[in-house]
């Protein structure tokens, strides 16, 4: 009996954290067959080339896919999914997968699931079912509509799903992907700054000493407001005297104007204790989370993985609205007095937190692997309204 082809989509840095735990899952599953598309942002080297971190932790990238339109713009946000849509087509038709795999709500994510909705092919949607104040939530959710096959991470996304009209037989509370890499790299032991100071730029600090991890992204319903946001997270950070870990921002439309804050910053205040990194390992980061006094931006790993870790968490303005939380975070708007009194806030809590498995146990991919391995394939649906 020949094995079952499961085709994983990666287009970013954040997509590899949150399904590496699957694709493992599936290449040691007797009765699966691994096949990784690689695009987006995760070929490209100023987002870090992703890729080459997938094919270093032993995967074989079956294809890669260069989708995206210089600019980072709405415009040429709209453009990279159009791109998407054409050429996923064409390797979709050369690997023939059995089901496809995409993950979260990304521009790419709804590339990957038209091309397969259009070509018959049974779609599994991880991480659906939640809410945030941007427009991955509508990507999201109508991702939700064309997927097969569910695997949300929270209850809350569940019940969300099944009030969408999916049916429970195909809806599979697994928790999230990522909280598996978590928990694995909590008990690594290896040399964190050695990982850190090898990439990028800036003041030099052991990490093992109290700093402060930013991480922010642009918000495309707020385009244009990205250098100013970061500016003023910036100076927040400033004010604590704490040095601080800076990485890059996504490849979202406004990304070149959070990008273009960070080098101002950087050249304006060349003696502040910051490190600005673009692109860590996966098992780095979740070290800085731990490590961390307090992360700060709008990241969604501050939700998820910071609840898990139990990471003081600051986060900033509208970009995950009303998603389902622990009691690490604190919301703050987006001028440097909010967000300095929000640091100054999670600081004084002394320390790391009591985790909250709110997203999962760090068994996902597995439970993913095996509803994979024996549930059936179909691309045909019955809603409930």
């Amino acid at each position: 009996m020949s094995k079952r082809k499961v085709c994983v989509v990666v287009g970013s840095r954040a997509n590899y954290s949150s399904i590496k735990s699957v694709m493992q899952a599936v290449k040691d599953h007797p009765d699966l067959e691994l096949q990784v598309v690689a695009g987006a942002s995760a070929v490209l080297d100023r987002f870090g080339a992703v890729v080459d971190l997938i094919e270093k932790d032993g995967f074989t990238v079956s294809a890669k896919l260069f989708m995206l339109v210089e600019g980072e713009t709405p415009a040429t946000m709209a453009k990279s999914t159009g791109l998407g849509l054409i050429e996923l087509p064409t390797i979709f038709e050369t690997l023939r997968p059995d089901v496809v795999v995409t993950v979260g709500d990304r521009f790419e994510t709804m590339s990957t699931t038209l091309a397969a909705a259009y070509m018959n092919i049974p779609l599994a949607h991880t991480m659906g079912g939640e809410v945030s104040g941007n427009i991955d939530e509508n990507i999201r959710h109508a991702i939700t509509k064309f997927a097969n096959i569910h695997f949300p991470a929270c209850e809350d996304a569940r019940d969300r799903i099944l009030r969408l009209g999916e049916q429970p037989d195909a809806v599979h509370l697994v928790g999230c992907p990522r909280m598996d890499l978590v928990a694995e790299y909590l008990t690594v032991q290896r040399d964190v700054d050695a990982a850190v100071f090898g990439e990028g730029v800036g003041a030099s600090f052991s990490t093992n000493d109290d700093f402060i991890l930013v991480s922010q992204h642009p918000v495309t319903g707020e385009y244009g407001s990205g250098e100013r946001q970061i500016k003023a997270t910036l100076e927040a950070v400033r004010r604590t005297g704490l040095p601080a870990l800076v990485l890059w921002p996504n490849a979202d439309a406004g990304s070149e104007d959070v990008s273009r804050g960070i080098r101002k910053y950087r050249e304006r205040d060349p003696q502040a204790p910051f490190h600005y990194v673009k692109n860590l390992p996966i098992w780095v980061y979740v070290q800085l989370m731990a490590r961390t006094r307090c992360l700060v931006g709008n990241s969604s790993s501050a939700i998820r993985e910071g609840a898990f870790i139990g990471t003081p968490s600051v986060n900033i303005g509208s970009r995950q609205t009303a998603r389902q939380r622990g009691s690490n975070v604190i919301d703050s708007g987006y001028t440097a007095d909010e967000i300095f009194a929000a640091i100054q806030d999670r600081l004084a809590l002394g320390g790391k937190l009591a985790g909250e498995p709110i997203y999962g146990d760090g068994r996902a991919g597995p439970r993913i692997a095996d509803v994979l391995a024996t549930t059936e394939l179909t691309v045909g649906k019955t809603i409930t309204y």
